[in-house]
């Protein structure tokens, strides 16, 4: 067989399984689970690649609900990218059960290319996407290494391949002051909650002064316990985003300063804590993505071209993206102006639109899979991109 004719077996394999593929992103949508807690989740796709030829090690990096599934042997090793986790309150408001399903369904599609041409297929379960940035994790603990490419599909309202992220610190803050009655003897107190409020005040004065696509948001955990007592506890979390790494260091020391002032003003002591995982920001592998742009057209999606203006959050892929050459392209499932992380984007992530960004994400990715390895001068350009933008 040739590339072509792989594809469209693989085609004809995933649309023979859709309904099985539709019940496993069903079923991980109808029992949403939060960072690092995703048993259900990481058994049922663990099974589910077992059950169709896949070595599967559970557990990696030190995470109940990370593995990895193994098909063939040697290089290149591709790996498929599956998100699981859900977010608070709100369930699968950002789809990521498409993520995971399309990601499994796409890797055991893919054993047709491994079979033809060789090299091996990595399906990597990776939790805590939302919330603690679990690849940032496993990165660190070495799980993409002799991996020579990465790819994910995130559902989204627009088809696109080439996407902008922003690195990410979350940073964690609290104000000690002294409680006294608020009426009867206000001045024997130091209030925490004044100084919080002071620093979200300087933090709204900065933010007219940093770099437009920079970010800088946050809420107060604790505000106090009563309204007649000066409180003597604030805490707050806040997260703090740049398009690089060093403009978001120097943003960093620059929200400091926010909150020292507001110690020093109001005579509250502080303590702060960045926490140790961020977020990189994405690295998107144009020779990779160009590859990924024309299997995603092949099937009938229009691409739209990168849009410098679009803002975009953040995600541990970035971390991935500086190690392997990667991509995170999005595949539409929900009508333009739809807010992610929302009630509508979580029922459109379970509707039959939902269901045809499901298939179309796994196509895309095994079609992907099929030149990778099928077309070694394609390789190599990706490796040469990626060598050559790697930081002297």
């Amino acid at each position: 067989m040739d590339r072509e004719e792989v594809k469209a077996r693989l085609i004809q394999g995933l649309e023979a399984c859709r309904q099985e593929l539709i019940d496993l992103s069903l079923r991980i949508h109808d029992n949403p689970e939060l960072g690092f807690q995703e048993i259900k989740a990481s058994t049922w796709l663990a099974e589910y690649l077992e059950g169709n030829g896949f070595a599967v090690e559970r557990g990696i990096c030190q995470l109940a609900t990370a593995f990895r599934g193994s098909y063939g042997s040697g290089r290149p090793a591709i790996a498929l990218l599956a998100e699981y986790d859900a977010l608070p309150q709100m369930g699968h408001g950002c789809g990521h059960n498409i993520i995971a399903a399309s990601a499994a369904a796409a890797g055991v599609a893919a054993k047709a290319a491994v079979d033809r041409f060789g090299g091996s297929i990595l399906v990597i379960g990776t939790p805590a996407e939302e919330l603690y940035g679990g690849k940032a994790l496993m990165v660190a603990r070495h799980a993409f290494d002799g991996v020579d490419v990465a790819m994910m599909v995130h559902p989204a309202t627009r088809d696109a391949v080439i996407t902008q992220t922003l690195a990410c610190a979350n940073l964690e803050v609290e104000f000690f002051g002294k409680e006294a009655h608020a009426a009867a003897r206000p001045a024997e107190g130091i209030n925490a909650l004044e100084a919080m409020i002071l620093a979200f005040n300087g933090i709204n004065s900065l933010r007219q002064h940093i770099r437009e696509k920079a970010r800088i948001h946050g809420i107060i955990t604790d505000g106090g316990q009563a309204a007649n007592i000066v409180p003597a506890h604030s805490a707050g979390t806040f997260l703090v985003r740049a398009q690089d790494e060093a403009y978001l260091d120097e943003l960093g020391r620059r929200v400091i300063n926010c909150f020292e002032a507001a110690s020093l003003a109001s005579g509250a002591r502080l303590e702060y804590r960045w926490r140790q995982i961020h977020y990189a920001a994405l690295r998107t592998n144009l020779a990779l993505a160009q590859v990924f742009t024309e299997n995603m057209e092949a099937l009938g999606r229009q691409v739209e071209p990168l849009d410098p203006n679009r803002g975009f959050g953040s995600t541990d892929m970035g971390n991935v993206s500086t190690v392997v050459p990667s991509i995170h392209p999005m595949v539409a499932i929900a009508p333009a102006g739809l807010s992610s992380h929302s009630p509508e984007f979580a029922a459109a992530a379970a509707s039959e639109t939902g269901h045809r960004g499901l298939l179309d994400a796994a196509k895309a990715l095994a079609m992907s899979v099929v030149d990778l390895l099928a077309r070694p001068e394609i390789m190599a350009k990706v490796q040469e991109e990626f060598a050559q933008a790697q930081p002297d």
